[in-house]
């Protein structure tokens, strides 16, 4: 089968590598070079270093330009695949291969449909997520399905299930594709009555605050990223939260307590264990080490103001 690969970030890579190595890959579509750490340096996306070490030929394009979709019709693919390009798809570019465009979505639809379904599913404590291979339409994620594939949730960082789903579904896209093909893929519309929405996720919802449940300072925790952060103040002292337990000490509410080496913050149900964080302007570091400059035993924590 030839195909047309759409993809931008580290997600979307398995899904390259596993259609390259079972498809012909005529083209590669993915984002120009940007500012992606925090140097100033223009870094290539990493699809565009994947393709590159496949010997694929790839096109960077933040829009559907003219010379862009002439290059998609050259490319004269049988079917286009998208994980996670970035780019809205205009009508045309969804019909020009015979079989459609189909997507690579980090969810179980219905549920998840949206920009962040990976950090919503730690969130909201979801036994388990997964992947789907869908149609492109109009809305939002709202187009029907034809393959699914699960794995746990539970104790998993956003990079960690990211990494997790991506393999996922880079080998569930390979696999489905000659279903698609030959007409034998069965399709399967979305309920809307099931239907949950993921939107990104703002740095004011990863602010950690003592009048919190444990467990859902834990999945904040979790759910973190350097564009939305887990922080908090700590005996003082502004912390990012980068691992966080729960704990089985009895700590009241907005009290810290150091024993042991051990940091623990009470909160309005339970307690939690600090693993590792990064005060501001420091590096990352063990909260045991954080600890032992921290002078009282016993102190307080609180919300960012």
């Amino acid at each position: 089968m030839r195909v047309v690969f759409m993809g931008t970030p580290s997600f979307s890579v398995p899904s390259l590598q596993h259609v390259a190595r079972e498809h012909e890959v005529a083209l590669v579509l993915t984002r120009p070079d940007a500012v992606r750490s925090r140097g100033k340096k223009l870094e290539p996306s990493p699809v565009k270093v994947a393709a590159q070490e496949l010997e694929i030929p790839a096109l960077e394009a933040k829009r559907m330009t003219p010379e862009v979709l002439e290059a998609l019709r050259a490319a004269d693919a049988d079917i286009f695949c998208v994980a996670a390009y970035g780019c809205i798809l205009p009508d045309e570019v969804l019909t020009m291969a015979p079989l459609g465009c189909v997507n690579v979505h980090a969810s179980l639809l219905p549920r998840w449909r949206g920009a962040a379904p990976i950090q919503r599913s730690i969130l909201a404590g979801d036994d388990e997520t997964g992947v789907s291979i869908m149609r492109i339409g109009h809305g939002v994620d709202t187009g029907a399905y034809c393959a699914q594939a699960s794995c746990p949730v539970a104790g998993k960082t956003a990079d960690e299930l990211t990494a997790d789903l991506a393999e996922l579904g880079g080998k569930l896209l390979a696999a489905t594709l000659p279903a698609i093909a030959d007409g034998s893929a069965q399709w399967v519309e979305q309920d809307e009555t099931l239907v949950t929405h993921a939107a990104k996720i703002e740095k004011s919802e990863m602010l950690l605050a003592p009048t919190m449940v444990a467990d859902d300072i834990v999945r904040r925790v979790l759910a973190s990223s350097d564009a939305a952060p887990a922080r908090c103040v700590v005996a003082g002292k502004t912390l990012r939260v980068l691992r966080a337990l729960r704990a089985d000490r009895a700590v009241a509410q907005g009290v810290v307590e150091i024993a042991a080496g051990a940091v623990y913050l009470g909160c309005a149900e339970g307690s939690i264990e600090l693993i590792e964080v990064k005060p501001d302007g420091k590096r990352a570091m063990e909260a045991a080490a954080w600890a032992a400059g921290v002078r009282e035993r016993t102190s307080s924590w609180e919300a960012l103001s």
